[in-house]
């Protein structure tokens, strides 16, 4: 019996099909996650057994019963379309019949430049550093996370990002006052990879592609975290002792304790300094197709949103009342 044939065996091997394509760890997560859900849904029938019709059943119940998001119910009909097409090998037909989970309009939520000022200055170490670069570069907070040294370039003042949101590289600017910050820090974590050398650790995780080209890549300084862990661990398939990058909740907890305590009354998280990012920099009159780059956005109408949040109106309308 074939491993997709076989149920107990359905979602690793829709496991090993997702990184075979080399889609990110979350989102492995997420689409077998939803498999499961598809499959318990249905009372663990295979999905070979079911069609169009039960994938519409699941959604419309996802919309209407756990009244999910938008892009929650989007994410499980991904998941599902895949299953399908990529793992099942008999692609779905048009799927249609299903009750859309409501898309809310919403504006992000934006802090002024002194709000940022007051956040920031609650915020120490690598928190800190993590949240300038939010701020600073326009970074998604794992985009931070997991920078790596050789995507640091401080003579250019430029900061790469590798496989960011759809698997799309971009570059962002670094700011001044961020160099001489990211020169001592990368200073120390040079010095604590060749202790860890010396002590048979200093490995580090590498892009599946690039770790099975040059393994030995693994223990060179230019692929080590900018922002590392505190502590190392042995790598379970190879036992190499490696050092994994800050955990993102790290920097979230100290954002969230940063925004309370500086008195700020908005529902700010480590994403409101990237909508921050865009919004000022329209303010400061850059052209939106500029920040649509920078952000990494594949369509425009995304960073449009931005424009609805400037102080000036995104017409540069006066309201009526600064005239009486």
């Amino acid at each position: 019996m074939s491993s997709v044939s076989d149920p107990a065996k359905l979602l690793p091997h829709c496991r090993a099909r997702l990184r075979a394509l080399h889609y990110s760890p979350r989102t492995e997560e997420r689409y077998v996650d939803w498999v499961r859900r598809y499959v318990r849904f249905h009372r663990l029938r295979h999905p070979r057994e079911l069609d169009t019709p039960e994938v519409e059943q699941f959604l419309t119940f996802l919309a209407i019963e756990r009244k999910v998001a938008a892009s929650t119910q989007n994410q499980a009909l991904a998941a599902l379309l895949f299953l399908y097409k990529e793992v099942l090998r008999q692609p779905l037909g048009w799927v249609e019949d299903i009750v859309r989970a409501k898309q809310p309009v919403r504006v992000p939520v934006v802090l002024t430049r002194n709000e940022v000022r007051r956040v920031l200055s609650g915020l120490d170490g690598t928190p800190k550093m993590v949240a300038q670069l939010l701020y600073g570069s326009g970074l998604r907070l794992m985009e931070g996370c997991t920078l790596r040294v050789k995507d640091v370039d401080l003579e250019r003042r430029e900061v790469t990002v590798r496989g960011g949101k759809g698997n799309r590289d971009r570059r962002t600017m670094l700011g001044t006052q961020m160099v001489e910050v990211l020169r001592q820090q990368i200073e120390r974590v040079r010095r604590r990879h060749l202790n860890d050398v010396r002590c048979g650790g200093g490995w580090v995780a590498l892009p599946k592609a690039y770790g099975r080209k040059s393994p030995r890549a693994g223990r060179e300084l230019a692929w080590q975290w900018v922002f590392p862990a505190s502590t190392e661990h042995t790598d379970a398939a190879s036992g190499q002792r490696r050092r994994h990058h800050v955990h993102e909740t790290v920097v979230q907890r100290a954002v969230k304790e940063a925004v309370h305590a500086s008195g700020v009354a908005k529902r700010a998280s480590c994403h409101t300094f990237r909508h921050s990012f865009a919004t000022h920099l329209l303010e400061d009159g850059y052209d939106i197709r500029t920040v649509q780059e920078l952000l990494g956005h594949r369509d425009l109408n995304t960073t449009m949103i931005y424009t609805h949040v400037l102080n000036r109106g995104g017409l540069g309308v006066r309201s009526p009342g600064d005239l009486l």
